[in-house]
């Protein structure tokens, strides 16, 4: 018997189709809901992880970058207080764990504390390997801490560098509890929806389509957009715009926290830029800022007709300012000279050229030529680089004081001089140096020619290194005459190279290479020592005559290192030499470079019985005020004095001033460049004390002037 199904078992069987169909749908939509939750946790916290981390990196290598220069002054002089307070500052800034501040060898210099418990010690930590050998920015990521590092250099000098710490752990925290408090957001919604489908059972079929519509449309997109924000901002975009609207509810907050993030991570990315592009004492562009622009600049003109022109600035004898009257003096100067500058370059180019400054006192402008012929790019550097030479020359009125510096400027051209900014750079500061040796104040285009005289002053330092160990550095001894009767009462030592290739080196040039790379530290207290010994020997051979002294001249970076009593202790012990027969010689301007040091080092020298003399007095800017200041023992006139006794009587009478002025008080003079007898005759006249020269001796070896006093 067939059945018979009627309109209500129809309406039921399709009722029950219905909400079978429904039932399904509502299962695939809560299965759909869920792996929607999940895709939207994953997501969310892949985006916030490198959301987070990356703003951490960022912030850290910023925040390294910006301690590395400004610890650069103070690490380089050891100023543990200043490294402290920066140390101190950075250190209280959220998320820093440590900051730790070491030198070229890896030892701790300071580490953000009071006591600087690690002061000395060699870092060992797993990551400390890698964050000495780097020769740059370095971050490392180990046991919860992001570890940013960054070299401190002075030129191609690396005197150290800087360490900090960040917390990832506490930012791991932060990001789970974001996550926790998204998921169960999300649960608590699903569950609201779960609730509305089981009340609403005869409405499940347009419960459930306006539940998938409502989804989509309060929930899934919105989270969608802000993924997609999420996605922009990961990629630098920060100023992206995110989706915000009324919602009242947890989305809605989401979307809006999520726009206040945005907005703050907006405004940080901008003030970080704003640190890492600007000088923070003139707000002009830095080395950075600067650097990107040349290269955009480059890129820009690659294969065109246009000209660039770069001047590389440094201020004459800046250092001067710091070290006579301190360092917001140095800083006002600065200011000073920016501004000059920046004018200058108004009235000469308008604004289309490009400034900078790139620490201390070195500026750096780029000219752009306009392509026309009848505008040449030389010539407006030209232009510039004397209107500058002029201004810059003009007195500074700092402290109520006047302060008179200059200006040394080199000038390379592109495409002419070279092709990427890396050797343009590099020219531009070959070529200020060179300016610096033609006398200073003035301005120098950069030739090849400049490239072979830094080939060969290198060559010379690397050929200096280890010369005195192989025998090429020797020392000769000039003999000193007493006026009064003849007699010979000492000698010079004087220091001479040959070289097995390049022959004779003359002292002018070697004693420069040696003084500007350092190697004087090492050469000076080994030529003191063999000084001592050899006048040693002198007494020994001869004790009924009147003991010899031996004069040493010591290099201004000597009499600077601080340590010159000790090591002038240390030779006079170990050779046995008589304290009052060592004589040591230093120049006149580089004892009143630095005054009050100087004096006290001077008079622990004195005290031990060594005598202290000025050498080539009359060069420097020094008078009697500074001899009464300076304890000193005598002082030597300068040969280029003596060389026209005879017949200018300027020199003449500048010298019997010096004479009569010395033995005012109670000092010695040596006359040095004495060539002719009728100097030496006049010398004596006028009460000279000692003299030495070509006509009385030549520099000699130690066994040719013991044959001489014999």
């Amino acid at each position: 018997m067939k059945l018979r199904m009627g309109l209500q078992a129809r309406f039921l069987v399709l009722m029950g189709v219905a909400l079978l169909v429904v039932l399904a749908v509502v299962a695939l939509l809560l299965n759909r809901q869920e792996q929607m939750r999940r895709e939207v946790e994953d997501v969310s916290r892949q985006a916030m992880h490198t959301l987070v981390a990356q703003s951490l990196r960022r912030r850290g290598e910023a925040a390294v970058e910006q301690l590395a220069a400004a610890l650069t002054n103070p690490l380089y002089y050891s100023d543990l207080d200043a490294i402290g307070t920066l140390a101190r500052s950075t250190q209280r800034s959220p998320g820093v764990r440590y900051v730790l501040v070491y030198d070229e060898a890896g030892k701790v210099v300071h580490d953000g504390t009071d006591e600087i418990a690690h002061y000395g010690r060699r870092m060992d930590d797993p990551m400390a390997a890698q964050v000495v050998a780097a020769n740059g920015p370095l971050t490392q990521t180990q046991g919860g801490v992001m570890d940013v590092s960054m070299p401190i250099l002075i030129g191609q000098q690396r005197v150290g560098g800087v360490r900090i710490g960040y917390d990832t752990q506490a930012l791991r925290r932060i990001q789970d509890e974001a996550v926790g408090t998204l998921r169960s957001r999300l649960d608590v919604l699903g569950e609201r929806h779960v609730v509305w489908i089981g009340l609403l059972g005869t409405g499940l079929l347009v419960f459930g389509a306006l539940s998938l519509w409502l989804i989509q449309r309060l929930l899934v997109r919105p989270i969608r957009q802000l993924a997609e924000a999420a996605q922009a901002i990961e990629s630098g975009h920060f100023d992206t715009v995110t989706p915000i609207d009324d919602r009242k509810d947890e989305v809605g907050d989401l979307m809006r926290a999520f726009d206040r993030m945005s907005r703050s991570l907006a405004r940080h990315d901008r003030e970080i830029r704003r640190m890492a592009y600007t000088d923070a004492l003139t707000g002009l562009g830095n080395r950075l800022a600067f650097r990107e622009s040349l290269d955009q600049r480059l890129d820009q003109i690659h294969g065109g007709s246009r000209q660039l022109a770069l001047l590389f600035a440094d201020l004459d004898d800046f250092k001067r300012v710091n070290d006579t009257l301190g360092h917001d003096a140095g800083d006002e100067v600065l200011l000073q000279c920016a501004q000059r500058i920046r004018s200058a370059v108004q009235r000469v180019t308008g604004e289309d050229a490009l400034l900078a400054r790139f620490g201390g006192d070195e500026f750096v402008i780029l000219l752009e030529g306009s392509g026309d012929p009848g505008q040449d790019v030389r010539k407006l550097a030209t232009r510039l680089a004397e209107t500058l030479v002029m201004d810059l020359g003009q007195p500074l009125q700092v402290q109520q004081r006047q302060v008179f510096l200059g200006t040394s400027i080199g000038i390379t051209l592109f495409p002419e001089d070279a092709s990427s900014g890396t050797t343009l750079m590099k020219n531009g500061d070959i070529a200020m140096y060179q300016a610096k040796v033609a006398g200073k104040n003035c301005f120098r285009f950069y030739s090849r020619a400049m490239d072979q005289a830094v080939e060969r002053r290198v060559h010379l330092e690397h050929e200096l290194r280890g010369a005195w160990d192989r025998g090429e550095l020797s020392l000769v001894y000039q003999p000193v005459f007493r006026l009064s009767d003849g007699a010979m009462i000492g000698a010079e030592a004087l220091l001479r190279w040959r070289h097995p290739e390049l022959g004779y080196v003359a002292p002018s040039v070697f004693i420069d290479v040696a003084e500007q790379s350092g190697l004087i530290e090492a050469l000076g207290p080994q030529v003191l020592h063999a000084a001592c010994a050899d006048a040693v020997r002198w007494q020994r051979e001869r004790d009924d005559d009147e003991p010899l002294f031996v004069a040493v001249n010591v290099s201004p970076r000597q009499l600077r290192h601080g340590d010159l009593s000790q090591v002038v202790s240390a030779c006079l012990r170990e050779t046995g030499l008589s304290a009052d027969m060592l004589h040591l010689e230093l120049t006149e301007t580089a004892v009143i470079g630095d005054e009050l040091h100087a004096s006290a080092l001077l008079s622990e020298l004195r005290a031990m019985g060594v005598r202290v003399w000025l050498d080539d007095f009359g060069t420097g800017f020094s008078g009697l005020s500074h001899l009464r200041r300076v304890p000193v023992d005598g002082v030597k006139i300068d040969r280029s004095f003596v060389a026209d006794v005879l017949r200018d009587p300027d020199d003449l009478a500048l010298t019997t001033a010096i004479i009569a002025m010395a033995h005012s008080l109670g000092i010695m003079v040596v006359a040095e460049g004495v060539e002719k007898e009728g100097q030496y005759s006049i010398l004596r006249e006028r009460g000279c004390d000692f003299a030495q020269g070509y006509w009385l001796g030549h520099p000699m070896t130690a066994e040719e002037f013991h044959a001489l006093r014999v």
